[in-house]
């Protein structure tokens, strides 16, 4: 609707329209205004302003002077001196130009004054003199004047906190992203370019910075990251991966790029940021992409766009990575989230399905408010929220970023005049939370050398069979972190090529604190004769040698390897905890160890690469003194037998 209101004024004052009589008889008023308007054809509005005034004081009502004396100021940022001409103009004749009370209703309502912007809204309708598409703009605007209403009568909670200047400062500071332990912040900075140094036309160039968390809760002064990641260029709208090791952000008109904007892609080894790569087709297109958020699994990706093939303007798209590492060709999000308006800055948070962005096609406030949306239990994105007032308002609200356990969230606003935008953070209200996200991290290394080692991850929904999580633990260190979603139980598999994998499972019901993860350090045995493996997610009914549909992932896995495997022969063992009579117990472990044998068989394993023993209680790894320690004992392994 802005774009139509601009190109109905610039007809309303272009030369080539004022082949008509103007609404003066004043010869010294309108040639005061034919002078203006030369000015106001070449943008010089101080000048333009000077013959208007003159224009206005020879025939007070001069409609076009008005008009044109709102829009240059419309255009200055002074917007009280802009509604002042536009209703004065308009007051003269309401007829002249209907349309300029849509122009009049968008300053106000940028600016919070919603009744008074319906009000004008209305006239227009009343009024009647205007084409289809304009009364559709107008029925539109009317409805969004309603919903801005409702949301200043219903004010969700907000106390937002400026990070202070160790973050902040005059210049513009936006697009936060934070470690999923909140210990850093990595933000954008619109800085003054060295025109001395640089031979550049603009002025001002985007930038990142990052600062660190103290033990008290401040930040430490902002500092510039350097380069590689920045250049001279400008670079920002960054997404950090769960485990901090990549960095995807926006760069626009690279001599790599593929169309206006494009997504590049940093890793971090050992300490450094490796020089940005652009991440290419079919992701990167002639057109532009940007604002990419990257899932906690490292498999989707989420950005802007206005490529062919959206519901109009900038849209929200996804591309998932596949098995050899490329991207797919990315899909629209659909019309819960996108619209014919402007969809931009997605924020994917932890839990993998809540997702946050901005716009300015569903009901907002102003220049665009954030929205969240959820898949439901088909994964499909709900339609879009507004995250209520007054987290959105009049202002401009930028990229908001929140934080694991889904209580606090960031973003960046203008709300303090002077100081540009500024990041801020606040608690979220109930209604817009995610699912609280906590983490766990730890260290994968070879068993025999304490090497760290690079490995992949799984976190497997027991329940589901569902992969919830994949990730992989970092070249060289083996250093790992992965966020884990509430309400589920996990099983964990580790797995690289020549290793036994790695199994585990544990349960994430309750809400756990950041400050609080889980700490796992995981040792993979080289493959060779003997070597052992506790298959800890292959679960039996109680007192039963019948397998659980749980353990379908883990003997997923263990398909897996023996395929990757093809000359390796493995023992099935059983053992139980001491509860009960030696016999039973010997016969209930073998009978335990076959069923697992046989379901392998079953899944096209050759009977010739496997066997199976039953040991009882005879060999416990932990005491039989306690309940943990019993549990321990009744396990199933895997060994080695060639």
């Amino acid at each position: 609707m802005k774009q139509l209101l601009v190109l109905l004024f610039l007809f309303l004052f272009s030369a080539q329209s004022f082949s008509q009589k103007y609404h003066s008889s004043s010869k010294s008023a309108i040639k005061s205004f034919e002078k203006a308007l030369q000015y106001f054809d070449a943008r010089e509005d101080e000048e333009a302003l000077k013959y208007l005034r003159k224009a206005v004081k020879s025939d007070n009502e001069f409609i076009e002077a008005y008009m044109m004396m709102a829009q240059i100021y419309k255009d200055k940022n002074e917007f009280t001196e802009a509604i002042y001409f536009f209703e004065k103009g308009l007051e003269i004749n309401p007829k002249f130009n209907p349309p300029g009370y849509l122009i009049l209703a968008d300053v106000e309502f940028n600016q919070g004054l919603y009744s008074e912007a319906l009000a004008h809204t209305e006239k227009f309708l009343a009024l009647g003199d205007f084409k289809r598409v304009d009364r559709h703009d107008g029925l539109r605007f009317a409805e969004n004047c309603r919903f801005a209403l409702g949301q200043l009568n219903n004010p969700v909670p907000f106390e937002p906190i400026n990070l202070g200047d160790s973050v902040n400062s005059v210049k513009n500071e936006y697009w936060p992203s934070l470690s999923i332990d909140e210990s850093k912040i990595i933000i954008t900075v619109l800085d003054p370019v060295d025109q001395a140094k640089f031979s550049k036309m603009a002025t001002v160039q985007e930038d990142f910075y990052e600062c660190t968390r103290m033990s008290d809760g401040t930040w430490t002064k902002r500092r510039n990251v350097g380069p590689p990641l920045n250049t001279d260029d400008n670079e920002g709208a960054q997404t950090v991966s769960a485990d901090g090791r990549f960095l995807f952000f926006t760069a626009c008109n690279r001599e790599d790029g593929a169309g206006k904007c494009d997504i590049y892609l940093s890793e971090n080894e050992n300490g450094y940021w490796s020089v940005p790569v652009n991440i290419g087709y079919p992701v990167n297109s002639s057109y532009s992409e940007k604002h990419p958020s990257i899932s906690p699994d490292g498999r989707k990706l989420f950005f802007a766009s206005d490529r062919p093939g959206g519901l109009g303007g900038l849209d929200i798209w996804v591309t998932q990575k596949n098995s050899s590492g490329s991207w797919s060709f990315p899909v629209n999000l659909g019309e819960n989230i996108n619209t014919p308006g402007n969809e931009q800055s997605p924020f994917i948070h932890p839990d993998n399905q809540s997702i946050y962005f901005s716009s300015e096609g569903h009901s907002n406030m102003g220049k665009g408010d954030i929205f969240i949306s959820r898949q439901d239990s088909n994964k499909q994105w709900t339609r879009a929220s507004n995250l209520g007032y007054p987290i959105n308002t009049w202002n401009n609200e930028v990229g908001l970023f929140v934080n694991a356990a889904g209580d606090m969230a960031y973003y960046a606003s203008d709300r303090i005049k002077g100081r540009g935008l500024d990041i801020y953070e606040f608690p979220l209200h109930t209604e817009a939370r995610p699912i609280p996200v906590s983490y766990m991290k730890g260290r994968v290394y070879n068993a025999r050398t304490w090497k760290g080692i690079e490995a992949t991850f799984q976190l497997i929904d027991l329940q589901t069979g569902e992969l919830v999580m994949e990730s992989s633990s970092a070249p060289g260190e083996g250093d790992f972190l992965v966020s884990l979603p509430a309400g589920r139980n996990y099983a964990l598999n580790v797995s690289k090529p020549g290793y036994l994998f790695y199994s585990d499972n544990f349960s994430f019901a309750g809400v756990y604190k950041l400050s609080d993860p889980f700490l796992k350090d995981v040792p993979l045995s080289p493959i060779s004769t003997g070597e052992k493996v506790i298959l800890r997610n292959v679960f039996y009914a109680f007192d039963s040698f019948e397998l659980q549909s749980e353990s379908e992932a883990e003997l997923g896995k263990l398909i897996e390897f023996m395929n990757l495997n093809p000359n390796v022969k493995i023992e099935i063992s059983g053992h139980t905890d001491n509860v009960g009579n030696d016999q039973y117990n010997l016969l209930l472990s073998e009978k335990r160890a076959r069923s697992v044998v046989d379901f392998l068989a079953a899944k096209g394993i050759h009977v010739d690469r496997l066997s199976y023993k039953g040991y009882g209680s005879s060999m416990p790894i932990a005491t039989n003194d306690n309940d943990n320690g019993r549990s321990s004992n009744r396990r199933t392994e895997l060994r080695i037998v060639n």
